[in-house]
């Protein structure tokens, strides 16, 4: 890896606080602007800052990634791409432990409050209290300090790219930082307001947890499985080394990020195999997201200097 990517892993890591996003944001700008690069940021009050290197507009091709981090949770966000009941089941659990546990402070209020002759709304506050508590937890908690695989890979599979692209090919390319994807890809839906023609017509590949698993997939959103050329374009350019494989997924298939915020575009993803659950991700949002696995990192961004070049062909 690049030296600007070492220093990804080792001094950027944690980027969830305004003061962390813009230190790293001007660190960025300085090492893609020093390479060649014209970068500039577009900001909103609710979607953060996004960066951007190249011309969205004239590029044939976006790769983006997002860079803001998420709090560290008890739990893992645990993703099931072709398994929809799996994923959803486990959603639901989590939400049923923070009721339960609602529903635990709830109760012992309102037998406190019943002794004690409390009124009604004192003996609910503290319910509601929990409650707004596991939710601001889950967006604004502590940050995870360990986010190799979410989105630390992501963010050095652009950065790599953009560093090492020819400067004569520049003008395919477009390479977008987005923020707030963990509050809900806000930073990704202000893009695409912003660059309508973008959102509708350029092929988008978004790369979120792309360095822990075996298998490299791509997630196509429905009009772009429509497209056969634009599939195999991807196949051609991305290719299988070091014992990890490589999927375009046309049949049933979903991953939830930023990708979702564009017509053409497929979400990139690392999984690992289970007898039972099929394909799956797993650590991320815990202190236990410290794989980085620097052979996905070779592939992908191998597989974008192919695809800007034109030679999906060349091995």
């Amino acid at each position: 890896m690049t030296e600007q990517s070492q220093k990804v892993l080792s001094e950027f890591q944690i980027r969830k606080s305004s003061g962390q996003k813009r230190a790293f944001r001007a660190w960025l700008r300085r090492e893609l602007e020093g390479a060649g690069w014209t970068v500039t940021e577009e900001s909103g009050r609710f979607s953060g800052t996004n960066v951007i290197a190249g011309d969205p507009e004239k590029a044939e091709v976006l790769f983006t990634a997002h860079y803001d981090t998420q709090a560290v949770l008890p739990f893992p966000n645990f993703i099931t791409p072709r398994n929809m009941g799996v994923y959803l089941l486990y959603q639901l659990l989590i939400v049923a432990a923070m009721f339960f546990a609602v529903a635990v402070v709830a109760f012992c209020s309102a037998l406190i409050g019943y002794m004690a002759e409390l009124p009604t709304l004192v003996t609910m506050l503290p319910g509601w209290l929990v409650c707004a508590f596991c939710i601001w937890w889950v967006f604004f908690g502590k940050a995870n300090r360990h986010t190799a695989n979410d989105n630390t890979s992501g963010v050095v599979t652009l950065l790599e790219s953009a560093l090492t692209l020819s400067p004569e090919l520049r003008d395919k390319a477009c390479f977008v930082f987005f923020d707030n994807e963990e509050r809900g890809m806000l930073g990704s839906a202000a893009f695409a307001r912003m660059h309508r023609r973008v959102k509708e017509e350029k092929l988008v590949l978004n790369f979120d947890c792309v360095s822990d698993g075996s298998s490299i997939q791509f997630y196509p959103t429905a009009a772009l499985k429509k497209e056969e050329a634009a599939l195999a374009r991807i196949e051609r350019a991305f290719l299988p080394q070091s014992g990890k494989t490589v999927e375009v997924v046309r049949g049933f298939g979903f991953y939830p990020s930023d990708n979702a915020s564009f017509r053409r575009a497929a979400g990139v993803c690392a999984l690992k195999r289970g007898k039972r659950l099929g394909w799956y991700m797993d650590r991320i949002h815990t202190g236990r997201d410290t794989v980085f696995q620097e052979e996905n990192i070779s592939l992908l961004t191998g597989g974008i200097r192919r695809m800007v070049a034109g030679e999906e062909d060349a091995p």
